[in-house]
């Protein structure tokens, strides 16, 4: 029986890429940074997996045996959008950044969307979306209009009262806009934003959230898994990143307590095959939120977790943690940041304590996959399987 496990650490960077400063992320580093404002990281697990032997993290230790193979990889795709990282993960690289919009959208973008849904909007300009319902919030509520906002990412993010606009609708108006947003102005996602309250004071976006990604544009490790027979689960938000192409079974998952212990269900219910999850609340609760402690809480949360995974491997698993880009919650900037992602792959038989070093593209991922099911690569990446296998 064979089986794979990809875990994406949603936002958790380990340091700035070379180009950064071309995205004004220079100086970012989210878990350098996180370990500088909470005193340093106490993560024993990783740290005992070789966390602290990728790059220097305050309160993580790097000398010792590592129990893991541990590195760092490169993005080599233009941008730092979910979706980008995701697609370079399965193999597929993307030569020029999607669309952004820091003027908010063009006219014709809008009225377009007023023309297919009937909707007027609100709102129409990048901003923190906690921030534009306290401010548009109650103006939603009085004239039904939902708010359409945007941010550094290549994002058309929807949001509205689930009380003003039932899910299933809002989930409607999304797949309207993706169908909507192609070419020249093809984003990488559309996003539902569904929120309850009564006034700004306690507004609170749910656990509702739904991406519309676009369609990967060429070959990805989940089609090319599915067409050899082998089944994938998705687990969080990966079925919607990947735009359903090549997953087996979606196991939707609302937050990381919810996406960890489904990955847990998984693993005793899937004996074959390849699961990857995404722990988003990283990203969503504390990168965007510009939350240190938060997110902090979130790694000790997830470290202690693994304990509980580690009990459930068989001889013959590979399990991969990794990230899709960095959420250096201490800078000003509440988007993602173009960083390094850290690389932990171990299992009861592969190597421990072997330095995969920096590896070219996220796409190395994809290869090792590939070259661990016997089935044809995307064409990018190279695999780290052979530096590992006993």
């Amino acid at each position: 029986m064979s089986r794979v496990l990809v875990i994406i650490i949603d936002g958790v960077g380990i340091g700035a890429l070379p180009d950064a400063s071309e995205y004004g992320d220079d100086e970012s580093a989210t878990l350098q940074h996180i370990a500088e404002a909470t005193g340093g990281l106490h993560l024993p697990v990783m740290e005992k997996l070789g966390l602290g032997k990728i790059m220097t993290i305050n309160g993580v230790r790097h000398d010792g045996p590592a129990q893991a193979a541990y590195g760092k990889m490169h993005e080599v795709s233009a941008g730092k959008d979910s979706t980008t990282g995701h697609w370079e993960l399965a193999g597929l690289i993307s030569e020029k950044p999607f669309p952004t919009y820091p003027q908010g959208f063009p006219k014709s973008v809008i009225r377009r969307f007023k023309d297919m849904t009937g909707y007027e909007v609100l709102g129409n300009k990048p901003a923190s979306g906690t921030e534009i319902i306290k401010e548009l919030g109650m103006q939603h509520l009085r004239t039904g209009k939902p708010i359409v906002y945007t941010s550094a990412d290549s994002v058309f993010q929807i949001a509205a009262h689930q009380e003003v606009i039932s899910l299933d609708h809002l989930y409607d108006l999304c797949q309207i806009a993706r169908e909507m947003l192609q070419g020249e102005h093809a984003v990488s996602r559309v996003i539902a934003r569904p929120f309850v309250g009564d006034n700004p004071d306690n507004f609170k976006r749910t656990v509702y959230r739904k991406d519309f990604s676009l369609e990967p544009n060429g070959s990805i490790l989940h089609l090319n898994l599915k067409n050899a027979g082998i089944l994938t689960v998705g687990i969080g938000k990966i079925n919607d990143l990947y735009a359903l192409k090549g997953i087996t079974e979606n196991l939707y998952t609302k937050s990381n307590q919810e996406g960890m212990e489904t990955i847990i269900k998984a693993m005793h219910q899937y004996q074959d095959g390849f699961i990857m999850a995404n722990l988003v609340d990283f990203d969503m609760l504390w990168g965007h939120r510009n939350d240190p402690r938060g997110f902090y809480r979130g790694l000790q949360e997830f470290d202690d977790w693994l304990n509980q995974l580690l009990s459930v491997l068989k001889d013959d698993d590979l399990v991969i943690i990794t990230s899709d880009h960095g959420n250096d919650p201490t800078t000003p900037s509440t988007d993602h940041s173009r960083e390094y992602v850290p690389v932990l792959a171990f299992g009861p038989t592969y190597k421990k304590d072997v330095n995969l070093g920096i590896r070219r593209t996220f796409a190395d991922l994809q290869a090792t996959v590939a070259d661990y099911f016997h089935i044809e690569s995307t064409g990018w990446g190279t695999s780290f399987l052979p530096e590992i296998k006993t």
